[in-house]
């Protein structure tokens, strides 16, 4: 390079608004603290970004992601100026129970059962467009490529997160989610992370994560608190007399989401 042109660059790279991609990005927009510091680390901004999408691959349905996203989100629904929270195609019927230990009440959730495919998809888009929830969850078995560009575009004018679940199988796909990461389970209640895609250095190996369900470790005994955590199956239902109380109390979470129709 001639030297005029290496003084004429010389001030640009030392411009600190320059990104250089060994550096992890800076976000500029809000994020939102994921309460895990080892992974607020490793994530662009600090936290669970904004105004993007977050698309997380799960190795079958309902692996944890309440684990994962259950600090982050307590905060965004405390406070007077409090809003709800949307589930869009959620594969069974929330536990009120386990959501009532990060704060999260029934008549915060709005929960979202559509029977058919694009329903799902159209649902998901009015709720991005409309930016009134707390945050957004969406579970995608079966999204495109395509349609996840699609709302990873209208992401960009939501203030609320907006988080994908898809399947590991997913992995192999392109996606245009900004953020795109694997959740596994590990042993000792942890939960073993991957970032697959990020604004910044290629993430290598996997971080282990202390998740303990709240209020649960004063009831585990030692050698519980040492045993891989395993989470119930996604088919396995409810006991009945907890599905009849909840129905009777919450009619409105009572429907179940027949998720194996479009799975």
């Amino acid at each position: 390079m001639p030297p005029s042109s290496s003084a004429r660059l010389a001030p640009l790279l030392q411009d600190p608004r320059l990104w250089r991609a060994t550096s992890l990005g800076e976000c500029k927009l809000p994020t939102l603290s994921s309460g895990f510091p080892l992974l607020d680390a490793e994530l662009p901004g600090g936290g669970w970004p904004t105004h993007m999408l977050s698309e997380i691959l799960l190795p079958h349905l309902a692996c944890a992601e309440w684990r994962l996203l259950g600090p982050a989100l307590r905060p965004l629904l405390q406070g007077a100026s409090a809003r709800q929270l949307l589930l869009v195609n959620p594969p069974h019927m929330p536990h009120l129970p386990g959501l009532q230990a990060y704060g999260i009440t029934p008549q915060q959730l709005v929960w979202i059962a559509p029977d058919q495919p694009q329903q799902i998809l159209w649902a998901l888009e009015q709720a991005i467009k409309a930016n009134s929830a707390a945050a957004v969850l969406a579970w995608l078995p079966q999204a495109s490529a395509n349609q996840i560009r699609r709302l990873q575009a209208m992401s960009t004018a939501s203030q609320a997160p907006v988080f994908v679940f898809r399947p590991r199988a997913a992995y192999q796909q392109s996606s245009a989610a900004p953020l795109r990461l694997m959740l596994a389970i590990g042993d000792d209640w942890q939960l073993r992370v991957h970032l697959l895609k990020r604004r910044g250095p290629a993430h290598t190996g996997w971080l282990q994560l202390p998740a303990l369900p709240p209020q649960l470790a004063e009831h585990l005994s030692a050698r519980q608190l040492r045993s891989p955590a395993m989470p119930r199956h996604a088919n396995t239902p409810h006991a009945p007399h907890e599905m009849e109380d909840l129905a009777h109390e919450h009619p409105a979470l009572a429907r179940p989401a027949a998720y194996g129709a479009h799975a």
